[in-house]
């Protein structure tokens, strides 16, 4: 019999619905433009005057329009933002060189071919390159409107209310760019709630066909329920007709890296777990990437680490710098550099107890809503400027170049802090230790210490060239948003 829905309920595809159509007119808006500026760019279109190879290379490209706009949904660029609660304009990079390059050289080979025009290196480049800048752009924008109207947000219920579901809602809750509205967590016997999640309905999963119509729910995380597989397998089957999506906490999570690959024996799925650690040749890639990149930021950020000087230097006496063990790449020790944020004389006792207390999945946030140390009465007045925007972590790039850290990895740890590492997590120290990584860019401090570790094993785990490029672009945004400095 079918299921009667809501007139309410759009169901899970509503996001995909606008992101969808928001992309569209972006991709066809970039690329008329680009056409048109690149003409007026080589002087082809003046003020009343039109070249008439040029009209006529318009219209072949108007007709062309449909085609991009397939390709586009071939390269799978308007179908991601439905399902990924992290995808980004970034994640599109690929595509898009891959669809503007492929566009425009048959664009122009058409035009060859059927003597319209005869193409330019100059005219094709420059088309190229501005339709590479403005789709990403315009993407850019349309996500960024997009995610403020009321439509983005997807309510969510998470089945299962024991450690795991509770810390999907924390994430949930901590991440409101993820557009996600947790409206209730179904299971029959459920854990005591974690203060944050204090006041969020618990209902029982009998109820959860009635709860998806009755909240208008778009999304179900089902992260381990007390309930027997089968039953739960019943109840997820009936929400294919109310076209909910439907996420799924993988059995032993912990060991999957974030790339990890889906594949197939006869219709069963198998996720692929690759060892953690990188080649030799990737080794040498990475190095050489930091090498270039560390020496390039030295050079253009010299002038900061001039003004930034004389900045610690006036607000309290001492070196200019903080020096201080880690560990790197197999725990190796080496000494960190940092701009001086605190008074000197400070010792790390009180650091290693708060270091301990986070290690407790059931950890308190601080009111801000962060696992950090609040340290205002001997951080000096240009050391909370330099904490809360990542700034004090500058001099690394010395580091960087002289091999102990890479641009992205783990952050370096201090050797007290292994004392509470779980076995796996001493896997983060197979890659090279880094400035930025993927705790940084995802939870930063919101995240307990024993979660941030999790991550750098899954950075460990899932390395990769891209992975690295992700992160690098996504953090001069974080540290803009100034969002959880830690």
């Amino acid at each position: 019999m079918p299921v009667v829905l809501d007139a309410r309920h759009t169901g899970g595809h509503r996001r995909g619905y606008v992101v969808r159509r928001a992309l569209l007119v972006a991709d066809v808006v970039a690329l008329l433009v680009s056409f048109v500026g690149t003409e007026i760019l080589l002087g082809r279109v003046t003020w009343g005057d039109v070249d008439p190879r040029v009209t006529k290379l318009f219209v072949i490209f108007l007709v062309s329009l449909p085609v991009w706009v397939v390709a586009a949904k071939v390269y799978g660029l308007y179908d991601r933002d439905e399902e990924r609660t992290e995808h980004t304009t970034v994640d599109d990079l690929v595509g898009v060189f891959h669809l503007v390059t492929v566009g425009v050289w048959i664009l122009f080979a058409g035009a060859w071919a059927t003597g319209v025009t005869t193409p330019q290196i100059r005219n094709t480049t420059t088309f190229w390159i501005m339709s590479i800048v403005l789709v990403t752009s315009f993407r850019a924008v349309a996500r960024a409107l997009v995610r403020r109207s009321d439509a983005y947000i997807q309510r969510a219920l998470v089945i299962g209310g024991g450690d795991v579901g509770q810390l999907v809602c924390r994430k949930m809750l901590h991440h409101p760019e993820y557009g996600i509205d947790v409206v209730g967590i179904v299971d029959d016997a459920p854990r005591e709630l974690r203060p944050e999640l204090a006041g969020t309905p618990v209902y029982p999963l009998d109820e959860l066909d009635e709860l998806v119509d009755r909240l208008r729910i778009d999304r179900v995380v089902v992260a381990f329920a007390s309930v027997e597989d089968a039953g739960l397998l019943d109840r997820l089957r009936s929400l294919r007709d109310r076209a909910v999506q439907v996420d799924l906490v993988p059995r032993l999570y912990e060991i999957i890296p974030p790339n990890a690959e889906v594949d197939a024996i006869e219709g069963l799925p198998l996720v692929g777990v690759r060892p953690a650690g990188m080649s030799r040749s990737s080794r040498l890639v990475k190095r050489g990437m930091d090498i270039v990149l560390s020496s390039a930021l030295i050079v253009l950020t010299s002038p900061l680490f001039f003004v930034f000087a004389l900045l610690v230097k006036r607000d309290s006496p001492g070196p200019i710098f903080f020096r201080q063990e880690r560990l790197g790449e197999g725990q190796k020790p080496f000494t960190a550099l940092k701009f001086r944020t605190m008074t000197v004389g400070d010792n790390d006792g009180v650091h290693r107890e708060y270091i301990s207390s986070i290690m407790d999945p059931s950890a308190r946030a601080t009111g801000t809503g962060m696992y950090k140390l609040e340290r205002d009465d001997i951080v000096t007045r240009s050391g909370r400027w330099l904490r809360r925007t990542s700034l004090d972590e500058l001099p690394q790039l010395l580091n960087v170049l002289r091999g102990d850290m890479s641009l992205v990895g783990p952050r370096p740890c201090l050797r007290y802090e292994t004392e509470l590492f779980e076995p796996h997590q001493f896997e983060r120290f197979l890659v090279p230790a880094g400035i930025t990584g993927l705790w940084q860019v995802t939870a930063r401090a919101r995240s307990t210490f024993s979660e941030a570790l999790d991550m750098d094993v899954a950075y460990a785990r899932g390395w990769s060239l891209g992975l690295d490029i992700w992160i690098l672009l996504r953090t001069p945004g974080q540290v803009l948003r100034q969002r959880g400095a830690a």
